[in-house]
């Protein structure tokens, strides 16, 4: 019995070490089609060279004359070129062919693991195998049933040792524009051809998925290495990814997994692209941009957009600017920007809203320029929505080298971006696997998407070459952006046949998507909220503190401010009265502003509607943030920035943030001058300074009775905080000329 084991096993062992050397890596030659170099062939590529796959490509530079495939039968130009290149194979009895599509597929797997599952399928012949039965439904019932796995042959990939392949494929007498596929279900529903050439398919995808009809069963798999490609029926691993039919826009998401799939977070997916290196020309050798700036929709933050565009560092004299404004409410902003920019720019031209364009029209109108000019090396588009941060944004583009690219830009806080990770079948939103990490920037790179909008940069040869169609934007039941990504993503590219004749005179069609990326790999900006942008007040951006917090800092919030925190930035110019900064100069104009705009002044009465009692025992001239609509905005002020200084002064005290009496008060010579000693009816109050003495104002201030202790000196920005009650009686000292304004709360009544 032990000699029976030990002989058996010296059998396994000799049977094991005979095949690895037989199916070595070296033996399997990948074969494939592609008459130009697409981005989905370099794709292809990219995932060959990762795993180390020797690949011959097949009919590089001829005229595609197969039909087009992504749309109705054809593909038998592929079968034509590989029964040419098996007459200089089939000799090699030990060599494995593996012929796959290439435009719409990558490798997740190595060589070994290929032939070790080709091996174990015991067939001399193995094609890829789906659920969907194509070109013929007809044929279905010759098909041989099968107890668990998927029924039907698709050509999209093919292995075999080389005789075999030649066998099927010199049966091929057909033409171009037949269709491969049914040219091989033919042979393989024929019982008898079937046995000849011991044919089968890869029922459970161990070598092959196609990813039409199957996107539910496939799954990321998350390795110790890397992650891999699951079909979660089969729980199978397969090493080759097709994303036949409507499925080529995943292939963008597991391509990005497969090749790079850690957790690591530097990652570079896109190494084959050559870089341009911006940063060494001189100004004069820059690519000329055409720059198109969208106005859609009433913009929150329009003139600090604006200034930030202003600001790139790339030379104004290669740029050629367009501006579409459609909202009637914005004239004034892009009016003074181009008053002031007209002669900065190469060009400069504004369409407004009474040429009355569609969506679609003006960002047509806007690339036609660069389309039109030659000498137009990029179109740059960007809405009014987004905030850009980063000087460099549009060299860092340039330089990655892609016919269509944009930064990665979101909404500040939230997951919301410029870009989709994924389709849906129908073609709308999905979310991939691994949205949050980019969008989070827990993985860094250039991702290869299937749609984007709001910023992006496309270049002028691609404008002029495969987006050439003028209509680009125009798609039915399509907004304008989903209609530009849709079409880039389906381009089909029309040629002519040489010396066609009026009979004979067709279009022939080839499937090229131009593919899109976006980068992450540098902070570009972020996404501004316009959804509840109202344009009723006279300084509209002060009431987005909740919709765009960032941006309301940045405009509204003193520039010192952090330094309270940081560098101890604060003064106690009396016992218990601190003073720092808290409003930047814009807030405290616009603040004004908004209030001589409504003009309603109380006048300093002691009657008072606006209060509980009617009646104020000590008046100023004065009108209630509720009057304005601005009570719940600057509650939420107090909250967000009074709160934390309240915390540093008065240690201990936790504020409730909130005010009953909220008021900008008005101090004129000739209605109300001062105020008369009086205590506040709060916990603590605030009061801080909306202009500038000696500037706008002569006297005023404020003077502490119990401590004989005046700030006659207050700083526009700056705030006063006391505690309100008992001890910090107080007046308004006499203003003798001009008019100062200051907002007060008192807060926690």
């Amino acid at each position: 019995m032990l000699f029976y084991f030990a002989r058996h096993s010296i059998f396994f062992l000799t049977y094991t070490f005979y095949f690895s050397i037989f199916l070595s890596p070296e033996k399997l030659l990948v074969l494939t089609v592609a008459t130009q170099e697409t981005d989905g062939f370099h794709r292809f590529m990219q995932s060959a060279n990762y795993f180390k796959f020797n690949v011959k490509v097949l009919g590089m530079g001829e005229e595609w004359k197969g039909g087009d495939v992504g749309r109705s039968i054809g593909g038998g130009q592929k079968v034509r070129l590989l029964k040419e290149a098996m007459d200089s194979l089939a000799n090699q009895e030990d060599l494995v062919i593996l012929f796959v599509d290439s435009y719409d597929l990558i490798f997740a797997g190595g060589p070994e693991e290929i032939l070790r599952k080709f091996q174990q399928t015991n067939h001399k012949l193995v094609f890829a195998a789906e659920g969907i039965i194509w070109p013929d439904p007809r044929l279905a019932e010759k098909y041989p049933s099968v107890r668990s796995g998927k029924r039907f042959l698709n050509s999209g990939g093919i292995i075999g040792y080389a005789p075999y392949i030649q066998k099927i494929v010199n049966q091929w007498d057909l033409h171009d524009n037949d269709d491969d596929q049914l040219f091989y279900t033919k042979i393989y529903v024929d019982p008898l051809q079937r046995e000849r050439l011991n044919m089968t398919l890869d029922h459970k995808c161990e070598i092959f998925q196609n990813l039409n009809g199957a996107l539910d069963e496939v799954l990321l798999k998350f390795g110790t290495e890397r992650v891999r490609v699951r079909n979660t029926v089969y729980n199978s691993l397969p090493a080759i990814i097709h994303g036949n039919v409507n499925t080529k826009v995943n292939v963008f998401f597991l391509f990005m997994s497969v090749k790079n799939g850690d957790s690591v977070k530097n990652v570079d997916l896109n190494q084959n692209h050559c870089h341009f290196l911006l940063f060494s020309l001189s100004n004069q050798e820059f690519p000329q941009v055409t720059v198109a700036i969208y106005i859609e929709q009433p913009t929150p933050f329009l003139p600090e957009f604006l200034e930030r565009f202003l600001s790139l560092d790339y030379p104004k004299d290669k740029l050629n600017i367009f501006v579409h404004n459609s909202e009637v409410y914005h004239e004034k902003h892009i009016q003074k920007f181009w008053e002031e920019n007209k002669d900065v720019f190469r060009s400069f031209k504004v369409v407004g809203p009474e040429e009355n364009l569609t969506q679609g029209e003006a960002r047509n109108m806007g690339m036609d320029l660069c389309r039109k000019d030659l000498s137009c090396d990029y179109y740059f588009s960007i809405d009014a929505d987004v905030m850009l941060t980063n000087r460099q944004t549009l060299k860092l583009l340039i330089e990655q080298n892609r016919k269509i690219i944009g930064p990665l830009v979101t909404r500040h806080g939230k997951l919301w971006s410029n870009f989709w990770g994924a389709l849906s079948l129908d073609g709308y939103y999905a979310r991939s696997e691994d949205y949050i990490d980019i969008v989070q920037g827990k993985r860094v790179g250039v991702w290869n998407i299937p749609f984007m909008a709001h910023i992006y940069l496309i270049t002028g040869q691609t404008l002029r070459n495969e987006l050439k169609e003028r209509n680009v934007f125009v798609l039915e039941r399509l907004d304008p952006d989903m209609a530009l990504c849709r079409k880039a993503r389906d381009l089909t590219v029309q040629r002519e046949r040489e010396s066609p004749s009026p009979e004979s005179f067709h279009m022939l069609r080839s499937r090229q998507g131009v593919f899109m990326y976006v980068t992450n790999r540098h902070e570009f900006g972020r996404l501004i909220s316009t959804a509840n942008y109202n344009t009723s007040h006279y300084n509209n951006d002060l009431w987005q503190i909740f919709e765009n917090p960032l941006d309301w800092r940045e405009k509204y919030i003193h520039p010192n401010y952090t330094r309270i925190f940081t560098d101890n930035l604060l003064e106690q110019p009396c016992p218990d009265v601190f003073w720092f900064p808290v409003l930047s100069e814009k807030a405290c104009d616009e603040l004004v502003n908004e209030m001589e705009n409504y003009g309603s002044w109380s006048g300093g009465k002691h009657k008072d509607k606006r209060i509980s009692g009617g009646y104020e025992s000590v008046p100023t001239d004065d009108i209630h943030m509720k009057q304005i609509d601005f009570d719940k905005e600057w509650l939420h002020f107090i909250r967000e920035f009074i709160s934390p200084v309240t915390l540093k002064v008065f240690s201990g005290y936790y504020t409730k943030g909130y005010a009953i009496m909220n008021f900008v008060v008005k101090y004129t010579p000739n209605r109300q001058a001062y105020l008369r000693p009086h205590h506040d009816s709060s916990t603590f109050t605030i009061n801080i300074a909306l202009n500038n003495k000696g500037l706008d104002f002569q006297g005023g201030g404020c003077r502490f009775h119990r401590y004989n202790c005046s700030i006659e000196s207050p700083r526009k920005g700056w705030s006063f905080m006391h505690p309100g009650r008992l001890t910090h009686l107080h007046e308004g000292l006499p203003t003798t000329n001009g008019t100062r304004y200051i907002a007060v709360s008192f807060v926690d009544p």
